[in-house]
């Protein structure tokens, strides 16, 4: 029904305006009993060859919700009961932000496919939090932080600003993404030049913290081979936990869209299928770089449960969708499960553990 009622009506809307709508359509439901049981009836989805226990914490499948639909907060409980494994929620920054001017994210029908440069837009840490301490949820619940969108927040500056989010979110998350790889603020700038990383790692000293919750560092699918090398080395000499492969693009190769609606577009992070392939080569190089030590959740690209396969044969623990349900609707996460169970009783595996296991040996 989503994809030939609601999707043709969604898309005759400005992509800002659809998301929105989306989002405050959905924050409403998480509001409703009636509705969450009934989304629930509908889209969940349950079979014990998804379970997994990763990091102490219980996700009841592999399908999480990326960073990025859910800025904050505010539809965590319609999420969960239309199937998603786990949530996270972001990005989050320690000021409030508006993001950048509008339009600021694109539809690229033909390449399933998105373009924004939302630019960090979120309610600020504090009034998150609130609200996100607040929730009663059954699956995991990740916090992505970023750096606060202003350029004047630079150096020292910057690393205090994640280290105000870092601190506010710790003590209620159960892991926590930094993103350094964000594209879409005005500076243009990341934490994923070495020493930029370094600074941050080590002023968030949580290899000296036992009580955190799970830390996880988020890369950008544009990084070369080597580059992604020398970060991963700075991430284990400062003990982080696990790694979100990937975020967005600021490249425009191989679209079938036209070259001129690309130029009028402008800037912005390409997400969607365009970025599947290598998305699922750095999963892979992350993998064989950490030895299979690490917790890696593969996303970018994945609309169906082949695309998760492919993930999880890289190296995934986990996945994570935002894109693909633009394109497919709330159906796509019982799915994608549906399809990977189908996948393991068809070839005589027991559980999902045996995809990664399988690849290692």
């Amino acid at each position: 029904m989503y994809k030939y009622l609601v999707r043709p009506l969604l898309f005759r809307f400005p992509a800002d305006y659809a998301h929105e709508a989306t989002v405050k359509f959905a924050s409403s439901v998480s509001r409703s009993k009636w509705l969450l049981k009934t989304s629930n009836s509908i889209y969940n989805y349950s079979d014990n060859c998804l379970k997994q226990s990763i990091f102490g914490l219980n996700f009841p499948n592999p399908v999480g919700l990326a960073a990025g639909f859910d800025k904050n907060g505010t539809s965590c409980p319609l999420m969960e009961k239309i199937g998603f494994g786990f949530i996270e929620v972001g990005s989050i920054t320690a000021n409030a932000s508006i993001g950048n001017p509008k339009p600021r994210s694109f539809r690229l029908p033909q390449d399933l496919s998105l373009i924004n440069r939302l630019g960090l837009n979120n309610d600020g840490v504090q009034t998150i939090s609130r609200r996100l301490r607040k929730l009663d949820l059954n699956i995991p619940l990740g916090i992505n932080i970023a750096k606060t969108h202003d350029p004047a927040i630079m150096g020292e500056a910057a690393v205090q600003d994640y280290k105000t989010s870092f601190d506010m979110v710790k003590d209620f998350a159960d892991y926590i993404t930094l993103n350094i790889s964000c594209p879409n603020t005005e500076e243009g700038k990341t934490f994923e030049e070495p020493e930029t990383l370094q600074s941050l790692l080590k002023a968030l000293k949580i290899h000296k913290d036992a009580s955190l919750p799970p830390v996880l560092v988020k890369f950008s699918v544009d990084l070369d081979d080597s580059q992604l090398s020398e970060l991963i080395t700075i991430c284990e000499d400062n003990a982080i936990d696990g790694y979100v492969a990937t975020n967005t693009s600021s490249r425009r190769d191989g679209l079938a869209t036209p070259q001129k609606v690309i130029q009028n577009i402008g800037r912005g992070g390409l997400s969607g299928s365009a970025i599947k392939n290598r998305s699922t080569e750095i999963i892979s190089n992350i993998h064989a770089q950490t030895k299979g030590e690490k917790i890696i959740i593969g996303v970018g690209g994945i609309s169906s449960g082949r695309d998760a396969i492919e993930k999880l044969k890289a190296g995934a623990d986990l996945i994570q969708i935002y894109t693909g349900m633009i394109y497919e609707g709330p159906g796509i996460v019982k799915k994608i499960n549906q399809e990977i169970a189908e996948y393991l009783k068809t070839n005589g595996y027991e559980h999902i553990y045996h995809i990664r296991k399988i690849r290692d040996q």
